[in-house]
């Protein structure tokens, strides 16, 4: 057999998950102390979940961010889904999500989100997407599409979106606004000052007013912000964010360890104690969050369902004091 036919054969190469990081020098990572450890998913529930996404086609960002809780949620059937493909457009340090030209829009993927969380009887459902710059609404509308599929197939479920900052794509926050999620999630990330690097094509306080903006058109819909720690960070920048974020009214935080996905990634510039993230979530209740999750594993969909129960419960204790 000739050389070419041998080559013809060959299968091609995967392309880089990130191409963007490919040239950059690794970054060693820090043992792991005792408290941030999980055990790898084995359970029957966990298997039958994976195989649903599977059947499905649908993309999960437990799997593209490679969640160090997947065992413990997809055991209890919660999956995050993730909407508008599985290649972002942005290259942001610290996230393990596919990075190039994103493929078209799949105008199914909303009606099959609906059968997903028909299937899995959920009570809540967090639906988060890759950033699409591409696009001219930024996805909105297939935010807008994927949350009604999902009230017209199961209607009782409560509906929490974790959406991009739509940078520079107006109206977008308006159309999904509109359809009336019960939670709006955006997550700042991280401090100001460690933007350029840790999220490079995002902007601060434009994230912040994206918040901001969410419940002033709709000031009964849940707000959700989160951060990362363990970036460098300072104490006081943390809670500087928190200030701004309650200045948006924003009704819930989370805080959760950064763990770094490969060596190409973002360094870890350290561990936060259990001590110290017990620390900001009382400083946080304290500058009047309704709610706030903070631990080295609290990821922004962390027992979302419980926690929306709780926040529902929250509002309601917080109106019935001021009566």
């Amino acid at each position: 057999m000739s050389l070419p036919d041998l080559e013809a054969r060959q299968p091609a190469p995967e392309p880089l998950r990130h191409p963007e990081k490919a040239a950059r020098p690794d970054q060693p990572s820090p043992r792991k102390p005792p408290w941030i450890r999980v055990k790898a998913p084995t359970s029957p529930e966990y298997q039958a979940t994976r195989r649903l996404m599977r059947d499905l086609k649908l993309n999960t960002v437990c799997e593209e961010a490679a969640c160090p809780n997947i065992g413990e949620c997809w055991k209890d059937k919660h999956a995050t889904v993730m909407i508008l493909g599985a290649v972002c457009t942005r290259a942001c340090t610290f996230c393990n999500v596919a990075t190039g030209r994103p493929d078209q829009l799949d105008p199914h993927e909303p009606a099959r989100v609906g059968e997903a969380v028909a299937a899995l009887g959920l009570n809540h459902i967090v639906v988060t997407s890759v950033d699409r710059d591409d696009l001219d609404d930024g996805g909105a509308g297939h935010f807008a599409r994927t949350i009604a599929a999902i009230r017209a197939a199961a209607p009782a479920t409560t509906i929490e979106v974790l959406v991009p900052d739509f940078l520079r794509k107006d109206g977008a926050i308006e159309m999904v606004v509109a359809a009336k999620p019960d939670v709006l999630n955006h997550n700042l990330e991280t401090v100001p000052r460690l933007y350029g690097e840790v999220r490079p094509g995002a902007r601060y306080f434009h994230s912040l007013r994206l918040l901001d903006q969410a419940k002033r058109l709709d000031a009964t819909i849940f707000t959700k912000s989160g951060l990362m720690v363990g970036l460098g960070e300072a104490r006081a920048e943390v809670l500087q964010v928190m200030d701004d974020l309650r200045e948006a009214q924003v009704d819930f935080l989370t805080i959760g360890q950064y763990l770094q996905p490969t060596l190409k990634h973002h360094p870890i510039a350290g561990f936060v104690t259990p001590q110290e993230f017990e620390g900001y979530r009382r400083q946080a209740l304290g500058k009047g969050f309704l709610m706030v999750s903070a631990s080295p594993l609290t990821r922004s969909s962390y027992h979302a369902g419980e926690d929306f129960a709780e926040l529902k419960a929250a509002r309601a204790a917080a109106l019935a004091a001021r009566a």
